[in-house]
């Protein structure tokens, strides 16, 4: 590697502490000094630029793409330069080669992943947790790798297809929290859960973790506990909330974070006060929030955005001629209209666009209700009308939630809430929130000053890095590595979101490739990207080590 001096910027150094006017020198994969004059034979303009650690993405699910596509896009474009793949218990690893189509389909339900695309882009060269990530080693990262391992697919891997209709015996407990010593020993970054309602997975039934008992997940738990490291995430649900969460964290003993502390009405206010008082208490619980607003693609072809509501989950294992009948019936319309207005989520029709019409494109980004309004219909009945003229595939755009300003303002402002929920490489056909560090830079930081630009870049650096106990990441000081985003706080933005079809088996997905004001990006002193354009051959990412 060699010697480059990043120079002219104003070093915002990930512990929160405020910016200074210096260079950095960069050696052998680290920072090897901080200071003013600093030289090398090659050299980076950071000047009218922030200079900071890379970022760190706590909430994605690349346990896949990683190997169709090792530069991890478009986390890479957005300065990250570490992710932790596996959240919600998804993970791909261990499994059992007659259970890779279950995992596949689980994967397609709850997650939106192309079957087709796991097939033909995983090399299924592993079995178990560590052979796992032995084998994204082997190929090679653009960017640092840190994963979970997953409850549901621990539970697959020892239960079978029971997994998916009992609770485990004591027998498989203990099988599945061995499983967990053995992958927290050979570099996993914790143990990941789902009891959310919402997670629907084969066939529209319950996701394999939401039928475990809490002591069974406890039981795996108390591996990280023994050994007083790694992170537990939770998509929390019934039996695993606010009542539950922060006791279990204090019997465990490790870090514990919850997916997600969304800004709806109402829920924020009550889990923040909630967490408000257990941090008076003393806590490691770090509840995730984010600054963007959920803002989804569906088509009813797959309609996974509705499946809180009964008949479209019982839709999930009918083909789709018979999800079309379903749709052309009036009575189950009728029953999806009721069932829609009281979810836990209420549908909010309001929040839906057109997004793309081959048969009628004059409508593209009109408001659903607007349109329905015209022709005197109910906007779900008008969204039937559109699809079936082309085989269910309109798109439709909708904000679900998040879009509480207020909530999202007070959210960011308070202590131990992490900033999570890309959930960059799951749901790609549907979102792309993987630019959640250039909004909060761009939109939160810059334009509506909520937070500090210093307090933004340790949420979203040194903060994680603590919480993970990432070995020497997260923040630049001498002997660290060198993991650096150099962005413009002027015009930082997150860019456009575009469709493009490059998965494999011709899937398509949503990036976004463009982001403004991201001037270099390095990982472990390697530049991937440089004067905004990114070199996605490059592979300097490791697995990132907790200590």
């Amino acid at each position: 590697m060699e010697d480059i001096a990043i120079r002219g910027g104003t070093l915002v150094d990930g512990t929160g502490a405020a910016g200074r006017r210096a260079d950095v020198l960069v050696r052998d994969g680290r920072v090897a000094e901080i200071g003013e004059g600093l030289r090398a034979e090659h050299e980076l303009d950071a000047s009218g630029c922030v200079v900071a650690p890379g970022f760190i993405d706590i909430h994605t699910h690349y346990d896949a793409q990683v190997f169709w596509d090792p530069a991890l896009t478009p986390s890479c474009y957005h300065g990250v330069t570490t992710v932790v793949a596996g959240n919600c218990g998804f993970s791909i690893a261990p499994t059992r080669p007659e259970h890779r189509e279950t995992i596949a389909l689980t994967l397609e339900n709850v997650e939106d992943m192309n079957p087709a695309t796991l097939a033909a882009g995983v090399p299924w060269d592993f079995e178990t947790f560590p052979e796992y990530l032995a084998s994204v080693a082997r190929r090679g990262t653009a960017l640092n790798f840190a994963a979970y391992v997953g409850h549901t697919a621990l539970r697959l891997y020892h239960m079978g297809d029971d997994a998916y209709e009992r609770v485990a015996t004591e027998d498989e407990i203990r099988a599945m929290a061995r499983s967990v010593g053995e992958a927290m020993d050979h570099g996993a970054a914790g143990l990941a859960t789902s009891f959310a309602p919402t997670h629907l997975g084969m066939n529209g039934k319950p996701v394999p973790s939401r039928l475990a008992e809490l002591g069974e997940f406890e039981a795996m738990a108390a591996e990280l506990g023994r050994r007083k490291r790694g992170v537990i995430e939770a998509t929390i649900g019934q039996g695993f909330a606010f009542d539950e969460i922060y006791d279990f964290q204090r019997r465990i003993g490790v870090p514990v974070t919850y997916t997600a502390l969304l800004a709806i009405p109402g829920f924020w206010q009550a889990g923040s006060e909630r967490h408000r008082q257990e941090l008076a208490r003393g806590t490691g619980v770090w509840p995730q929030i984010s600054c963007r607003k959920i803002t989804m693609q569906m088509q009813l072809v797959d309609p996974f955005p509705f499946d809180m509501a009964t008949c479209f989950a019982e839709l999930r294992a009918e083909a789709p001629a018979v999800r079309e009948q379903r749709y052309r019936d009036p009575a189950w319309r009728a029953r999806a209209i009721e069932e829609l207005a009281h979810t836990p989520l209420p549908t909010r029709w309001e929040n839906f666009e057109i997004a793309e019409s081959d048969v009628h494109p004059q409508l593209t980004d009109r408001a659903l209700v607007d349109v329905a309004r015209e022709r005197g219909v109910e906007p779900f009945e008008l969204m039937v009308e559109l699809s079936l003229a082309e085989d269910l595939r309109t798109r439709f755009r909708y904000v679900q939630s998040n879009d509480d300003e207020e909530g999202v303002t007070h959210l960011l402002q308070q202590e131990q809430m992490a900033m999570g929920l890309s959930d960059a490489g799951a749901h790609v056909g549907m979102l792309c929130d993987a630019p959640l560090p250039t909004d909060l830079l761009g939109t939160w930081v810059r334009d509506r000053g909520v937070i500090p630009l210093e307090t933004a870049v340790h949420k979203l650096t040194g903060e994680p890095a603590a919480i993970f106990g990432f070995v020497d990441r997260g923040v630049l000081r001498p002997g660290a590595f060198a993991d650096v985003c150099v962005f413009d706080p002027a015009t930082v933005a997150p860019g456009a979101i575009r469709r493009v079809r490059d998965f494999p088996a011709d899937a398509d997905r949503l990036t976004a490739d463009t982001p403004e004001g991201v001037r270099h990006v390095l990982v472990n002193g390697v530049p991937i990207r440089t004067e905004g354009t990114s070199d996605e051959r490059a592979r300097p990412g490791q697995m990132a080590e907790i200590g």
